[in-house]
């Protein structure tokens, strides 16, 4: 997939989101979708990189301990 089909799926979701609201104002999007967007990730990058932290960490972009902590707050740390 590459990145402009990724932000298209997004734009889409995000417009049907818009839609779904009817002209009520929306509140918080930006800690709505980074909540429902997180989770998934770092379900899937883990599985990708067969639990190991270190390589889930470096394909994020992020640091190991950040990567535990994001994990530990979703309660996907085991």
């Amino acid at each position: 997939m590459s990145r402009k089909h990724l932000e298209d799926c997004v734009r889409d979701t995000l417009e049907r989101y818009f839609d779904d609201l009817r002209g009520t104002e929306p509140h918080a999007v930006h800690a709505l979708i980074m909540n429902a967007v997180e989770r998934p990730l770092l379900e899937m990058v883990m599985r990708q990189a067969d639990g190991n932290q270190s390589r889930a960490a470096d394909w994020l972009g992020i640091n190991r301990n950040t990567l535990r902590r994001k994990l530990a707050d979703h309660k996907l740390l085991k």
